[in-house]
């Protein structure tokens, strides 16, 4: 089911990609040099320009290059990318590591979404 996953091409991550923007809501993905994801993030109500001001973050932190989606289901999709890039790689991105206990299980190959049951207590 590759519909779920974000596969947009890498953006190096610039200023000039970063103003090209718009000042909405959305997800993005960080990658290092070998378009490895290092972080999975949101651009929520909090972001004075939406996911320019996230991004801008991110580039300030060293961030090599990046792809996004704008969405008002900005906090749906970030927990599905986290999900899902659990599912490909048994493990969160370096950048997402104080997520591990609050991220659900996704069963993709399967029918049924499965929680994780251990971090709902």
């Amino acid at each position: 089911m590759a519909g779920i996953r974000m596969t947009k091409p890498w953006v190096a991550l610039s200023p000039d990609s970063i103003d090209a923007l718009p000042a909405q809501l959305g997800v993005y993905q960080i990658a290092n040099a070998a378009n490895e994801v290092t972080k999975i993030g949101y651009a929520g109500g909090r972001e004075a320009f939406g996911i320019r001001t996230a991004l801008q973050r991110e580039l300030d932190e060293g961030g090599v290059s990046f792809r996004a989606e704008l969405t008002h289901g900005y906090m749906t999709r970030f927990e599905e990318l986290l999900m899902i890039h659990m599912h490909d790689h048994n493990a969160l991105p370096p950048g997402n590591q104080d997520h591990a206990q609050k991220v659900g299980r996704l069963m993709i190959d399967g029918a049924n979404a499965t929680p994780n049951t251990e971090a709902s207590s």
